[in-house]
């Protein structure tokens, strides 16, 4: 077999002028969507979309728990767009659409423009991209450059020119400035070049060895960073991977078929379950490679230790085309997809307009149902606070909250607040910790602002409670604040 055919495309010009045009409009549909629900659920940012804004406004080569790609897209879409939410989210907006479009030239490549349409539209669809497109993380980021690099792959593999290797070098060091878990991106190449003798010869070769150092070389900065400041994003990473020491194995598998939907992932688990005669397919071979590594490694974590469902997000990519393009081989199997596609429409539909179907049917939307609800209420609470902080601008807004601190900062971000962190042990457990953490310096006075009522005042020569704010943000839910000024610090 020659190297051209391991990964040739079966049909490469077949006009796809009209599925572009329907994908295009798929996306356009879905974003508006989107938009809308940003715009009317009464949500504002999430805890981790304030953090990373305040990220953005001091752009580095990393952060505490994720490397940088993610606080410089927020940039320059605020750049763009405002700092509205809109203009914070606008990230996810664009990625998940793109990541779509990358798969569909991919399963055209492979396939046809059918399988590779009906993928892409699948992927737009599923309910793990309905639930994070709504949201900026490091995610959207992670699933762009995944598949970006799975294209790159299959395009060096087939024509094993330089300037390919090259590029895929460049996107794994975008995805690993994005998310870290793209290291195990390797694992693709390195199961496909392994496993034939096309591959192996390819590794005499430079390509691949040139794609690694343009992939190091990429993150080498974040390495630096990391090295400046004793690797708190490694040290972070690690810690979250065996802080606990119990198996959530079921709940981890349970929450991977939601969030591809139960039907499609029937259809990825048929085709992994012929795995052998699968990988004696060219186009078969070069999903499951991009699938099942990632799949094996966090399955591993979650019978170890805990996994989050995201941990495996990159797996709905390839794991979406490899499923579609199995749903599509007979006629049976294409209804399993049309009623796949419509189930995961219809929870989708669920989600986003879930506050105007209990509307309908006469019941209220309670915090105990709300899928959105630790995304409310924070604007209302930052302008009930704002009054005090313009009143002593000069003073440190002051919290040991990760969640409060980021929050404000946002709410109040036309106050430019100089926000800082209560830190008096020193400790470095988030980035305010890193950057932001209150001087040592006697004398100073500061805003603290606290959920629960408290304040260190016996480190202030003087201290005044300026008054409360609450916000209902549900009949059974509420957030509250206490704004405290504290005078004459002490030191810690």
């Amino acid at each position: 077999m020659s190297e051209r055919r391991i990964f040739s495309a079966s049909s490469p010009r077949e006009p796809a002028a009209g599925a572009w045009l329907i994908l295009l409009g798929v996306i356009a549909l879905l974003t508006l969507w989107r938009v809308w629900v940003i715009q009317h659920s009464g949500i504002s940012l999430y805890v981790d979309e304030a953090y990373y804004w305040t990220w953005a406004h001091a752009l580095d080569w990393g952060y505490f728990s994720k490397p940088p790609m993610v606080a410089a897209v927020i940039a320059a879409t605020t750049q763009l767009f405002g700092d509205g939410l809109v203009g914070v989210k606008a990230g996810s907006l664009i990625l998940y659409p793109a990541t779509a479009m990358l798969l569909f030239g991919l399963g055209r490549r492979l396939y046809d423009n059918r399988t590779g349409l009906l993928a892409a539209i699948a992927f737009l669809t599923l309910p793990i991209t309905s639930a994070l497109g709504i949201f900026i993380s490091t995610d959207a980021l992670l699933l762009f450059f995944w598949t970006a690099s799975l294209w790159l792959l299959q395009r060096a593999m087939t024509r094993d020119r330089v300037g390919d290797w090259l590029l895929l070098g460049l996107t794994c060091g975008l995805g690993l400035m994005s998310k870290y878990t793209m290291a195990a991106f390797a694992l693709t190449p390195a199961l496909l070049l392994l496993s034939s003798p096309e591959g192996r010869r390819m590794l005499v070769r430079p390509g691949p060895w040139l794609c690694a150092l343009v992939a190091l070389v990429v993150l080498a900065p974040n390495l630096w960073w990391n090295w400046a400041n004793d690797f708190p994003t490694f040290r972070h990473t690690a810690e979250i991977t065996q802080e606990r020491e119990r198996s959530n194995l079921l709940e981890f598998i349970g929450a991977q078929i939601g969030s591809i939907g139960p039907l499609l992932a029937l259809g990825l688990g048929g085709a992994l379950l012929q795995l052998r005669s699968a990988w004696r397919e060219p186009a078969d071979r070069l999903l499951i490679a991009g699938t099942l590594p990632l799949l094996c490694l966090v399955i591993v974590q979650a019978s170890i230790h805990e996994a989050n469902a995201n941990w495996a997000g990159p797996i709905f990519t390839a794991g979406t085309l490899l499923a579609t393009a199995w749903l599509c081989r007979t006629q049976a199997r294409r209804r399993w997809l049309a009623a796949g596609l419509a189930l995961n429409l219809a929870i989708t539909v669920l989600v986003y307009q879930w506050p105007q179907i209990l509307s309908l049917v006469g019941r209220p939307l309670t915090a105990k149902i709300d899928p959105l609800k630790r995304m409310k209420g924070w604007d209302s609470l930052a302008a009930g606070v704002a009054p005090w902080v313009a009143q002593h601008p000069d003073a440190y807004l002051v919290n040991d909250e990760r969640t409060l601190l980021a929050q404000m900062a946002y709410g109040l971000r036309d106050l430019h607040p100089r926000i800082a962190s209560w830190n008096p042990d020193h400790a470095v457990r988030d980035q305010y910790n890193l950057t932001h953490s209150l001087p040592n310096t006697p004398g100073i006075d500061i805003l603290y602002i606290s959920s629960d009522g408290s304040a260190p005042s016996s480190r202030f020569t003087s201290a005044q409670k300026l008054g409360e704010v609450s916000v209902a943000t549900h009949p059974d839910a509420a957030l509250h604040a206490t704004v405290w000024l504290l005078k004459g610090f002490k030191g810690y």
